[in-house]
């Protein structure tokens, strides 16, 4: 659904890079997390994914479209949800929905759906400029899902959000991919990546310095330990075990054969510090815009 290869981009026209040969494949289906610090390139990168900024070098395709020529066909398949929500104030939630929707040249779906599905059911009929903030998130995450996309740009889609609030936009991205949309996440939010992507591309200072699964980035770089508690003669103790040095294997076993475990836990590595170790910062802003 998505082919980068060679992608640079300079706001001031020099060799000041936001993103530097920035290159990745994204397949049809994919949830695909482009994770790193603010300013570290990941809305450059997106803005150019999505026409709003123009390709000055390198090669793109977005759902079949070749971005150096962008066609108003693209747009039928695509849809995008932006941190910075960017409704109209004086028209109700209605009829933001209605009005954008007569944009697209394919069937779109029903705005009172999906003003119920991201829970403003009673809403509907009410000013956006009477929204809260999360309010007014939820309504542009509606929004780009009322052309049925085949390719879903999300720009932090929980942010700002009650934890109750984000579960739930959470489970509609995951119903959205198993019908066979491709995500691509834009965030810095380790943590939702994790439970949501497929594969992530770590991005700072413009550049993309690794790429791969979660599950297969915690098995290289993260530390496999057990920590357990447990019972020794009239003592409680604890100890924490790696389970890939042989000589806390033993240890572990010897416990767990001889005394009385109270508590036993597996700890890996989280995304955030994978990050850190990996690229050296952590995810506060970076150098580059």
């Amino acid at each position: 659904m998505i082919s980068v290869k060679g992608l640079y981009h300079s706001y001031s026209k020099d060799d000041k890079y936001a993103v530097k040969n920035v290159s990745f494949e994204i397949p049809k289906g994919e949830i695909f997390g482009f994770l790193g610090p603010s300013g570290a390139g990941k809305s450059t990168t997106q803005g150019i994914l999505t026409g709003l900024l123009s390709l000055q070098k390198g090669d793109v395709s977005v759902a079949g479209y070749d971005i150096k020529q962008i066609k108003q066909e693209m747009f039928n398949k695509i849809g995008m949800s932006f941190e910075q929500s960017n409704v109209y104030s004086k028209l109700t939630a209605l009829e933001n929905l209605k009005f954008y929707s007569r944009l697209f040249d394919v069937p779109t779906r029903d705005p009172k759906e999906l003003i119920e599905l991201v829970g403003l059911r009673g809403k509907e009929n009410i000013r956006v400029g009477e929204f809260s903030k999360g309010m007014k998130h939820r309504l542009t995450f509606a929004r780009s899902m009322i052309n049925n996309p085949e390719m879903w740009f999300l720009d932090e889609p929980t942010t700002g959000l009650d934890p109750a609030i984000a579960a739930n936009i959470k489970d509609i991205i995951r119903e959205q991919n198993n019908k066979g949309i491709t995500v691509f996440l834009t965030t810095h939010n380790m943590y939702i990546a994790d439970e949501l992507c497929d594969r992530v591309a770590f991005i700072i200072d413009g550049e993309i310095k690794l790429i791969d699964s979660p599950k297969n980035l915690k098995l290289r770089y993260g530390k496999r330990i057990v920590d357990v508690e447990y019972i020794d003669g009239s003592a409680k103790k604890k100890g924490s075990f790696s389970t890939v040095e042989q000589k806390d294997r033993d240890a572990l076993a010897s416990i767990l054969h001889s005394k009385e475990i109270l508590t036993m836990h597996t700890k890996e590595a989280t995304l955030e510090e994978i990050f850190i170790k990996v690229t050296g910062r952590g995810l506060g802003v970076s150098e580059a815009s």
